[in-house]
């Protein structure tokens, strides 16, 4: 039967939005993104995925680092499924030159960085060591630049995406109340069709989807500052609770209730 077991909270460290621990044994993660960055360790299996349109995976002793908003999914690559552990860091911790060069080679061969993020979350699910927590934490930060190291060239880490990047910025901008595809088009100019095509070109998923996996990230957050799952469905931008329930559970593999629950 498939199985799965959750913890997560959100520790009282800068830099650090909130720590995943998951052991999933069926669940498969859809295309989605993240408004932090994800920085994944798994302990038992293995973890294929796709980012940016190309495959990757998780063998022994590897740190996978996926950038903000770029789509990416992922589902177990052994029978057992797998056991993972996710930081997820935000821009105050790597700024956005960094993305690029993650998109490029988001999988780190490096066991030493690897023991680092495992000390981490030890020390991490120990109340009153935030000191501790934040040295390791600067400590790895100093590896992943290293590693990544942008080019003095590379500038902005995210090009120039015209009209589909126009779309995002106006889909940010209305994450809650939503704007409907005729209101982006008049709003730019532009056919609706050609809105749908430029950013599910541009972005590797449609527009909708971007919207509930940034959704499902705002719930999340909130569900950790304790709100009930009927107030989160209407502050995240959901009709009711069984809609964001049924979005939750997809992207997530549980409820919201279950989520919350998990984080204490």
């Amino acid at each position: 039967m498939p199985q799965q077991e959750i913890s997560v909270w959100r520790p009282r460290v800068a830099g650090v939005v909130e720590v995943l621990h998951a052991h999933f044994t069926a669940h498969a993660y859809p295309m989605h993104v993240h408004d932090a960055w994800t920085l994944l360790i798994v302990d038992d299996g293995a973890v294929r995925y796709d980012l940016d349109r190309h495959e990757h995976g998780t063998p022994t002793d590897t740190v996978s680092l996926l950038p903000p908003q770029v789509p990416h999914n992922g589902s177990a690559a052994t029978s057992g499924g797998f056991r993972k552990r996710v930081l997820y860091l935000d821009t105050t911790y790597l700024d956005e030159r960094f993305i690029g060069p993650a998109v490029d080679r988001p999988d780190l061969a490096d066991p030493l960085l690897r023991r680092r993020i495992g000390r981490l979350h030890t020390v991490l699910a120990a109340r009153g060591e935030e000191l501790e927590a934040e040295s390791r934490l600067a400590l790895i930060g100093e590896r992943l630049r290293t590693h990544l190291r942008p080019g003095p060239d590379s500038g902005g880490a995210v090009p120039d995406r015209g009209i589909a990047g126009s779309l995002r910025d106006l889909l940010d901008a209305r994450l809650v109340d939503g704007v409907t595809l005729n209101e982006a088009a008049r709003s730019l100019h532009a056919h609706p069709a050609h809105l749908v095509r430029a950013f599910s070109s541009a972005f590797g998923i449609a527009p909708h989807r971007y919207v509930v996996s940034r959704r499902v990230d705002l719930a999340r957050r909130l569900l950790l500052d304790g709100a009930p799952p009927r107030e989160v469905a209407a502050a995240a931008g959901f009709h009711d609770q069984p809609h964001l329930t049924r979005h939750f559970k997809r992207i997530m593999g549980t409820t919201p209730g279950l989520y919350a629950r998990a984080g204490g």
